[in-house]
């Protein structure tokens, strides 16, 4: 943690930079295809009665830190109200499960005022903050925009990508650019605002000028960055009906799925499935490492079977060496 909190976001793109360079000739295309994906954070399924008795957990390990008596703590009355709600399925426990939600609703708001009542200005200064999430969270209603998901990473985003074994994913936006031909991860970008496909381009193409030293000629991507089709000199291709599209360019479109298991082995063996790493700055940590060990895992694997080839060609030839050595060695009778 320290390590990467010394060298920041910048020495970690240097890394990913490398990782591009050792590729070689691979990493020199000017085709690429981009899509995005969610990195869902360390955070568990976020509901309103978990986030309303971690305050109220907070609240009673502020009072325990700061020596401050509570008028009341609360903590058997939370333990049987929970209780109370896990009944919610038998018959006429619902609404009683509803009351009981309202109720620890109730208590995390008086234990927050309770706390900046009773708070000494030195000690309001350093945990106002945290009061101040409480009350968001507090007041935030279901059809609130930029809510918050998550006490210790309230940057989390929600995303709904239509997925039918997972309606919701919390984390944040990552764009991908590879080379069409050879597969090399040339662009790895974090975005910490739920913003549409297209409107991460900009961005991903400016990184990948400085990560190469080059523009991109074109972009290949899916339907979702539908919007301008040029930026500055890179030329963005998406998927449409069309009777005239020549042979190459349907070939480009079919290239781009390529992308889809990068992304698949980027998350479930190269560790970009879960990010454990906190904030926004973890995010980009965890995005540009796991794009830069893939690719320096190629680099290995590409260097590891030009030996195996140079080992089976040589092979033979030394078989023939040594046995005519051992037919000149025989003695004669």
């Amino acid at each position: 943690m320290e390590f990467r909190k010394r060298i920041g976001e910048e020495g970690i793109e240097l890394i990913l930079k490398e990782s591009i360079r050792i590729n070689g000739k691979d990493a020199q295309g000017d085709t690429l295809s981009a899509d995005t994906t969610v990195q869902e954070k360390n955070i568990t399924f976020p509901t309103d009665d978990k986030l309303y008795k971690k305050i109220i957990h907070k609240c009673q390990g502020i009072a325990r830190e700061e020596n401050m008596e509570l008028r009341q703590s609360y903590t058997q009355t939370v333990k049987k109200l929970s209780i109370v709600q896990r009944m919610k399925h038998r018959h006429g426990g619902n609404a009683i499960a509803r009351k009981a939600a309202k109720k620890i609703k109730t208590i995390a708001g008086r234990l927050t005022r309770e706390l900046e009542r009773k708070l000494t200005p030195q000690a309001l200064k350093k945990w106002g903050s945290d009061l101040e999430l409480f009350q968001q969270v507090l007041a935030q209603k279901k059809e609130d925009s930029n809510k918050i998901y998550s006490l210790h990473e309230p940057q989390v985003k929600c995303f709904s990508k239509g997925k039918e074994h997972k309606k919701y994913e919390f984390g944040s936006k990552a764009s991908f650019l590879i080379t069409q031909k050879t597969g090399v991860i040339v662009g790895a970008l974090n975005f910490t605002e739920n913003i549409h496909d297209s409107k991460t381009l900009p961005a991903a193409l400016e990184q990948y000028k400085r990560l190469t030293g080059t523009t991109a000629r074109e972009v290949y991507a899916d339907r979702g960055y539908r919007g301008p089709k040029q930026i500055n000199q890179t030329q963005i291709h998406i998927p449409k009906p069309d009777n005239n599209i020549t042979l190459i360019k349907r070939k480009k479109h079919r290239r781009r799925a390529a992308i889809e298991p990068v992304i698949g082995h980027l998350k479930y063996d190269y560790r970009m499935v879960r990010n454990f790493l906190k904030g926004s700055v973890g995010d980009a940590v965890n995005l540009m490492l796991s794009a830069a060990a893939m690719n320096f895992k190629r680099a290995m694997n590409k260097w590891e079977s030009g030996i195996i080839s140079l080992a089976q060609f040589f092979l033979p030839l030394f078989q023939q060496l040594f046995q005519s050595q051992q037919i000149n060695n025989q003695p004669e009778y």
